[in-house]
């Protein structure tokens, strides 16, 4: 049964997002709302079209997706933890009353979701929550398939140590020896002292007296599926299958170690996969994709490296456009977003960086030419904006095209996921026996 303080009696009329009120703060606010307790007339009611909730570790994502813009008030509350939303020119429907559904036990973020019609015309959202959050509130406009959209980012007051989550990872050495990790792959457990300080090598591995890092982005995720096949399969699943068992194949030579910048269902905005790479380090950046293309006879694999001199050919071009649309689809809030990968790519180690990038993606390519056809025989070049770290030479696999329906069978088959992870970890071997990883010399952070 709905609370009366919660929906009838207590309308946010003012809204800080930065402040916590508490329930004797709202009730301040109850005299000056009377008037708004009058039944509007003749208002045209907003539909909601689909509601969703993505939680993952780094912070939850709650969408609303609308026929019209949504109009909106929120604010925290304390003792306990809440979020409250008021919908404006918005039923309580069938649409809405589903989103208590959506929350999982295992959320971070969320305990519950209620909902309830405040008030003629205004529906409230009343979010319950585990710990005390930073909320990111925020809207986006009509994009691909979406429509209008609310979003409720719930970030963690403390946001967790990237550098230490990696340390948390499983050891090269107990996966390298076979000892039982969590059934999670992306969760093992703790690194020892003695791999930290560095590890004999296997034969082809990186001849380097300390752990070498390799960022793993699963392209895609969350809000953003990517490209979806013809029978439905969606690119950010396949991304994160294949992410995850390359990710054990570097955790088991004994002086590698991966990080993946996603390790679930949940959108990571391009800038922000980036970043969490070079705040661990990385010596290298592997970005997975799974092509598409208007004509599903297109097939092949394909390796990308950024470009600073305009595309390498007009399909180059318009992959980067693609795929640097991700932040469009997915949802970024652009009032949040750094400026620091504009002025760290005038740093004069860029182009030393693409030279190793194009080093990394032909050991790459030539490794996945052995399991599957080549869209094309070259490692090409174009402006992806997930492939700009200054100092960490990165490339971009377009493991196979999803919307060829071979290609996308292929794509779904557990064998070929592993055979795809093991092209690539015969590439990184490849390029580290050639070009064996140096001392850090890592590019000032400034972000």
């Amino acid at each position: 049964m709905l609370e009366q303080t919660e929906f009838g009696t207590e309308p946010p009329t003012a809204v800080n997002t930065a402040s916590h009120l508490t329930r004797r703060n709202l009730l301040k606010f109850a005299g000056a709302s009377l008037a708004l307790l009058v039944s509007p007339v003749g208002f045209a009611a907003t539909s909601l079209l689909a509601v969703r909730v993505w939680p993952a570790n780094d912070y939850t994502r709650i969408t609303l997706e609308g026929s019209h813009q949504l109009k909106f008030t929120h604010l925290l509350v304390k003792d306990p933890e809440r979020l409250v939303v008021d919908l404006e020119d918005v039923q309580l429907d069938s649409v809405l009353q589903t989103l208590p559904s959506k929350v999982l036990d295992s959320d971070p973020y969320i305990r519950l979701i209620r909902a309830g019609q405040n008030r003629p015309g205004v529906v409230r959202i009343v979010i319950e929550l585990k710990n005390e959050i930073a909320p990111q509130v925020f809207t986006l406009q009509p994009v691909g398939d979406y429509g209008h959209r609310l979003v409720l980012d719930l970030y963690p007051t403390e946001p967790a140590d990237p550098l230490l989550a990696l340390i948390e990872k499983s050891s090269p050495l107990d996966a390298a020896a076979g000892e039982p990790t969590t059934s999670d792959p992306s969760s093992p457990q703790p690194v020892r002292e003695s791999v930290a300080q560095g590890t004999p090598r296997r034969k082809g591995g990186p001849a380097a007296n300390r752990l070498v890092t390799i960022a793993l982005d699963p392209g895609h995720g969350g809000e953003d599926p990517g490209a979806v096949g013809r029978r439905g399969s969606y690119e950010k699943n396949v991304t994160l299958s294949i992410a995850r068992r390359l990710k054990r194949k570097i955790d088991a030579e004994p002086n590698m170690r991966a990080m993946l910048t996603r390790d679930g269902d949940y959108f990571v905005p391009l800038g922000q996969r980036v970043t969490r790479a070079r705040r661990v380090q990385s010596d290298l950046f592997v970005s997975i994709h799974a092509d598409a293309f208007v004509r599903p006879e297109a097939r092949g694999s394909s390796v990308f490296v950024l470009s600073e001199r305009g595309a390498s050919s007009s399909a180059a071009r318009w992959l980067a456009q693609k795929e640097n649309d991700a932040d469009l689809i997915g949802g970024v809030n652009l009032a949040k977003q750094e400026g620091h990968l504009a002025r760290t790519l005038l740093d004069l180690s860029q182009t030393a960086t693409i030279n190793d990038s194009l080093k990394l993606g032909k050991a790459v390519l030539t490794e996945l030419g052995d399991i599957n056809t080549l869209h094309k025989a070259q490692v090409e070049q174009a402006g992806f904006a997930v492939l700009k770290a200054p100092d960490i030479p990165s490339i971009l696999v377009e493991t196979a095209f999803i919307s060829n329906p071979e290609e996308e069978q292929r794509l779904n088959d557990d064998a070929y996921q592993d055979k795809m992870a093991e092209a690539i970890m015969r590439g990184l071997r490849s390029y580290f026996k050639d070009n064996p990883p140096a001392g850090r010399t890592k590019v000032a952070q400034l972000d």
